[in-house]
């Protein structure tokens, strides 16, 4: 039943109005006057208001005012009850807050049409209410749910080695999650590993396609696996979890600063460009692939680009939000500008290409927001400054005292399989060892390395001695290992731990014809004591051969009071 509060100076007119809205199924009160309105409007909080205009010590112009505010965001119809017919009068009427007016005498069937129109927009507005403040009480809980995933998306995707020195980027998104992710991190042997991806669609749904996308990028790049490995892996994870429909268009690169190669696969985002300082020139990295989570089992590619780079050449890569954005008339920049600017650009300023295609962006947007994520990224051909060891935390487990642990592998698998981040995966949950990556990755990859390169396949790495021998000592070395028919490695651990520290002894055996390792020096045979064994030696705390040579033997120690 809607209230009614009605407000005349004259008694007879209440009497009436009122007996009439009661027999219509009102709940009615009345006062004489506007004062008494506001002293009993809180307490009776009527549903629909009838003013009299001219009332003592307020009248009913002044009221309807004061009633608006009180009211709030509620609505409470006013309605006029006058004898003036003036359209100047009137107008007054409905400017002072009134919603409408019934002239005196009043006429029932007019007063029962009106207060039932208005009795209606009362309801509505009352359901309106309701479900505005439902909606808000929704979105402030969607609010708090996406702070909580936000907290969880930045721990996972964010850190790496994004702040190693040699990365450079911009990023924006339309929504609170950005369907544009950029991860970095450096393998335990200093390689430099970058991804830029680009996932279909905006906000949440994006970002659940990033989380397990940016965790097994992380974990294989700290646990040393190759390019080709994280991209299979990387695709497999995106095709088994994405739906019909979503996939992540991406660049990953690799840079090695041992062999100053870069290596880039492109599936999907727009042409990046490579600029050699020396040669003064612009190479373009254009999309070769479908994009990861398209492509299943043997028909996915992870064939790469392979460029020489020198300390002052830098990458240049963004997602195709780039080419999206839009001015006030909805144009878009596209792609020929971005091409024109690069192609234009003074090489002298190459440190300033950057910063010209977001400027060139930003001012063809103006005021205006983007209309998809945005993300441009520089990354600069010098070593990161990164500290490799604190990338990969100590494991949480307790690990186990003392075990002995054979891992063989044998022909076809030395083709397929790198067995170094298998075992550093391993070993990485062994207290204190979680934190020794860059030095442990390295003694497990030289003796493995060498002991099927030199072991098993008979390399040279005399070979290597330049440039042109580094690239020729690689093509053989994949001739020959596609041709292994026979032989193995076999790695032999054994591990013991105290109080205070722990110890590894690695054992390496190949089957090859080994070599008279008592008739070399330390730093006479090239093959045995180059760079490799070198760090070897440096990194644990002995090194040793035996049988006919084909035996290595490093111990390695490690502290466990931190």
């Amino acid at each position: 039943m809607l209230k009614v509060l009605i407000a005349d100076d004259s008694e007879t007119d209440r009497f009436l109005v009122c007996k009439l809205l009661k027999h219509l199924g009102y709940a009615c009160e009345s006062v004489s006057n506007g004062a008494e309105v506001l002293e009993l409007f809180d307490k009776y909080r009527p549903d629909i208001l009838l003013l009299d205009v001219l009332m003592p010590k307020m009248d009913g112009l002044k009221l309807a005012g004061a009633v608006k505010k009180l009211a709030g965001e509620d609505f409470i119809p006013i309605l006029f009850l006058t004898g003036l017919h003036e359209v100047e009068f009137i107008e007054r009427c409905l400017d002072s807050g009134g919603d409408d007016f019934i002239t005196k005498p009043v006429n029932p069937r007019i007063l029962k049409a009106k207060m039932s129109a208005f009795g209606r927009m009362r309801t509505m507005q009352n359901s309106l209410l309701q479900h505005r403040n439902q909606l808000r009480k929704h979105h402030q809980q969607l609010l708090e749910e996406q702070s909580v995933a936000k907290h969880v998306y930045d721990a996972i995707t964010g850190g790496g080695s994004l702040d190693c020195g040699t990365i450079r980027h911009h990023m924006s998104s339309l929504a609170v999650f950005n369907g544009d992710v950029l991860l970095a991190s450096i393998r335990p042997n200093g390689n430099l590993m970058l991804l830029l991806g680009d996932f279909t669609g905006h906000g949440l749904p994006a970002a659940l396609g990033s989380m397990p996308l940016a965790s097994s990028f992380y974990n294989m790049v700290a646990t040393g696996f190759s390019l080709p490995d994280i991209l299979r892996e990387l695709n497999q994870k995106m095709s088994s979890l994405l739906p019909r429909g979503f996939f992540c268009c991406a660049i990953v690169a690799e840079l090695d600063f041992i062999r100053y190669k870069l290596s880039v696969w492109n599936g999907g985002l727009p042409t990046g460009y490579f600029f050699q300082q020396e040669d003064d020139d612009y190479i373009p990295l254009p999309s070769t692939h479908l994009p990861l989570g398209v492509e299943t089992g043997e028909r996915f590619s992870d064939e790469c680009q392979v460029l020489d780079f020198n300390e002052e050449d830098r990458l240049l890569i963004w997602t195709d939000g780039i080419y999206d954005v839009r001015n006030s008339k909805d144009e878009r920049i596209g792609p020929d500008a971005i091409d024109h600017i690069v192609a234009q650009h003074d090489a002298s300023k190459i440190d300033e290409l950057f910063d010209t295609i977001l400027m060139a962006v930003e001012n063809h947007m103006g005021g205006d927001s983007t209309t998809d994520d945005l993300s441009l990224v520089e990354v600069l051909t010098k070593a990161p400054e990164a500290d490799v060891d604190a990338i990969q935390q100590p494991s949480s487990h307790s690990g186990p005292l003392a075990w002995q642990f054979e891992f063989e592998i044998k022909p076809p698998t030395f083709h397929s399989l790198d067995p170094i981040p298998v075992l550093m995966t391993f070993l990485s949950q062994v207290p204190g060892l979680g934190t020794k990556a860059t030095s442990l990755f390295t003694v497990l990859s030289e003796l493995y390395n060498n002991a099927l390169d030199h072991g098993l396949l008979g390399l040279s790495s005399f070979d290597k001695r330049n440039s042109e021998g580094f690239s020729n000592y690689y093509h053989e070395r994949e001739r020959r290992l596609k041709n292994l028919t026979d032989g193995y490695v076999r790695f032999t651990l054994r591990l013991t731990t105290g109080q205070h520290a722990g110890r590894l002894e690695v054992s390496v055996e190949d089957s090859g014809p080994g070599f008279d390792y008592q008739l070399h020096k330390q730093g006479v045979n090239n093959l045995l004591h180059g760079r490799g064994i070198d760090m070897v030696r440096q990194f644990s705390q002995s090194l040793s051969y035996e049988g006919r040579g084909n035996i290595a033997k490093a111990i390695y120690v490690w502290s466990l009071s931190g």
